[in-house]
């Protein structure tokens, strides 16, 4: 048995941080220019492992403290609740200014290994993901649901919903670049995030 209503809330949530430009969704972007879709999927297979491989690690750490400290998982989930709050907040008061980098370039000649390796440390070696995915999992994990089908649901929208977003960052390139740069767009787009992001954080952090 799932909590089909935690599972309907964590998709919004995490495709508004997925398709956040970020080290990731810039790195796909700057390929998908550079080297074309085809060989930006090598990089997208090594991202989405090392995705797992934190989101993994992340939810086994939350289910020790479910398991082992209740009292401390509460709080956890209730940080986890007001985290949500403070991002959609400095997304709602974002100039709109995102770090894209659109110098980067990469040699055509770059192996498809190369590649691989470097979407997998991209996803691992990041701060950011490994912060998100601590304090953004515990509100959707349900200590009255069985672990390992929780598991395997919020991995599966995870790597959807990343595939996804990687897909539109390869395929848009130059002109999703265009149109993230122009302030008014990425304003609207951090108004309309962050608002949706405060919202599911109040409803996790009184549910």
């Amino acid at each position: 048995m799932l909590d089909i209503t935690l599972l309907l809330l964590f998709l919004p949530t995490f495709f508004i941080v997925s398709i956040t430009p970020g080290m990731c969704m810039t790195l796909a972007m700057t390929l998908g220019m550079t080297i074309g879709v085809r060989r930006t999927l090598w990089m997208m297979w090594g991202e989405l492992l090392g995705v797992c491989f934190v989101a993994i690690a992340a939810v086994i750490g939350v289910a020790t403290l479910m398991l082992e400290w209740p009292v401390l998982f509460q709080v956890f989930k209730y940080l986890g609740g007001s985290y949500l709050v403070y991002i959609g907040i400095n997304m709602w008061r974002s100039k709109g200014k995102m770090a894209i980098n659109h110098e980067q370039t990469m040699n055509k000649m770059v192996s498809n290994k190369q590649l691989f390796n470097q979407g997998f440390i991209t996803a691992i070696a990041n701060p950011k993901g490994w912060a998100f995915m601590v304090s953004l999992l515990p509100p959707f994990i349900s200590a009255n649901h069985p672990f390992v089908p929780q598991l395997i649901a919020l991995i599966v929208i995870i790597v959807i919903t990343e595939f996804s977003s990687l897909m539109v960052y390869a395929t848009g390139g130059k002109t999703i670049g265009k149109l993230l740069v122009k302030s008014d767009n990425v304003k609207l787009l951090n108004k309309l995030s962050g608002t949706i992001m405060v919202l599911v954080g109040i409803w996790l952090f009184f549910s």
